[in-house]
């Protein structure tokens, strides 16, 4: 059962793309049969479905979809693009290193997506360019903040670690990942071109029109959204959801037209794929493609393996909530067993692959970057579906990259 049920998110894959329906759908009605071919009950199935994510995504589409509709979104978007001039090129930049204080304040990973996310999609749909480059960049900048040793995955792995012995290693960690996701993140920006990026026009001359009293609400409300995050530590999702209904209650914004524009194909899409992925790991699935790449290891390619590892894993899942917690405890039976092998090495490889895979839209950094395009670029269902490709690419040659250099010892010198 465990490799029928990957074939048959092989199928709904294969059937989402050709036959352009809703993979998220598909997935469900998959999940229905496989559940039923394997004696899982409908009860076990349905707790697959994610629905943290579902109101952190819904929360935080609801709440920009506001911001779209009144205008706010596009007129900040002008505004920076104005400050910036024909230097468009620094952009990108800005958004990664302010991505990566951002999430070391405190935050992590997750939250500070959510809250630069919306953002730099809307930057992509008014500067007309590939929303791949700023969302990759927004994804491994967060990511790379995210394992300070004052956020959520920096935590995590130091406990992590400690439980089998290896402790100190906070800014280790850290500076591993900085430097790794640094290095995907000038590639990434060189590929894309980011540093061709100039304005049409110069921008710098263009009138653009002062905020008016409703615009100035819903920025107040969105800044005020981003402190209870960073200060109070309160679920983004939730805390949308609230600056939302004051928002409406002060009509702001239209709330029925807010709602339509919420991108309801994607919701489905991400958590959809999720219901059939957790059937999969319950199964066994993604345990036969571990133990196919743990029976090839050896000393020297161990921490490229369980990066490849950690990187399909979280392609489907959590890299905090599952694959962390999942690959860390075996890091020292490893180790033993291989013998020459830095645990430190194991563990920074784990987490950094694990967290470049993120940018996959089946994952939850690509899954905010494709809502939120699809919300402030009003994309149909063959761009979503285009974007969908395009960074489930961009997150594998990520997880390629990373694998070689550490094969070739990546981590070993920044030991």
């Amino acid at each position: 059962m465990a490799l029928l049920s990957l074939l048959f998110l092989l199928l709904a894959i294969f059937l989402g793309f050709v036959r352009k329906m809703n993979t998220g759908l598909l997935c469900i009605a998959f999940a229905l049969v496989l559940g039923r071919m394997s004696g899982v009950s409908d009860a076990v199935i349905m707790k697959g479905f994610n629905s943290s994510l579902f109101i952190m995504l819904l929360g935080v589409t609801y709440l920009f979809s506001m911001a779209q509709i009144n205008g706010s979104l596009d007129l900040l978007a002008q505004k920076v693009i104005a400050l910036a001039g024909r230097r468009v090129y620094l952009i990108p930049i800005i958004i990664y290193v302010f991505s990566i204080v951002l999430a070391a304040l405190g935050p992590g990973s997750v939250p500070t997506m959510a809250i630069m996310m919306v953002f730099s999609m809307s930057l992509a749909a008014e500067m007309k360019i590939s929303p791949v480059l700023l969302s990759t960049l927004t994804v491994l900048g967060s990511c790379a903040g995210g394992l300070s040793p004052l956020a959520a995955t920096g935590i995590i792995g130091a406990n992590l670690c400690a439980e089998f012995g290896l402790t100190g290693i906070e800014n280790d960690f850290l500076l591993n990942g900085i430097f790794s996701f640094t290095v995907y993140a000038v590639l990434v920006y060189v590929w894309l071109g980011g540093y061709k990026l100039c304005a049409a026009e110069d921008v710098g001359d263009k009138v653009i029109p002062s905020f008016n009293r409703k615009q100035l609400l819903t920025i107040a409300g969105i800044v005020a959204m981003v402190f209870m995050v960073m200060l109070l530590h309160i679920n983004v999702g939730l805390v949308s959801f609230a600056v939302a209904a004051v928002l409406s209650f002060l009509r702001v914004s239209e709330e029925a037209k807010a709602i339509r524009h919420i991108p309801w194909n994607t919701l489905l899409l991400i958590t959809g794929v999720g219901v059939l992925m957790q059937l999969i790991i319950d199964l066994g699935g993604i345990n036969i493609l571990s133990a196919a790449l743990v029976s090839i290891m050896s000393a020297k390619s161990a921490a490229a393996v369980m990066g490849l590892t950690s990187g399909i894993m979280s392609w489907f899942s959590s890299s905090s909530g599952v694959v962390m917690p999942t690959l860390l405890p075996t890091v020292p039976h490893i180790a033993q067993q291989l013998g020459g092998v830095n645990e430190l090495e194991l563990a920074s490889s784990i987490t950094t692959i694990s967290h470049v895979a993120a940018i996959s839209p089946l994952s939850t950094g690509g899954a905010l970057a494709l809502a939120a395009y699809a919300s402030a670029a009003n994309a149909n269902q063959k761009q979503q579906q285009n974007l969908f490709m395009k960074m489930f690419g961009v997150s594998a040659l990520g997880v390629s990259v990373l694998c070689v250099f550490s094969y070739f010892g990546m981590f070993h010198w920044l030991l």
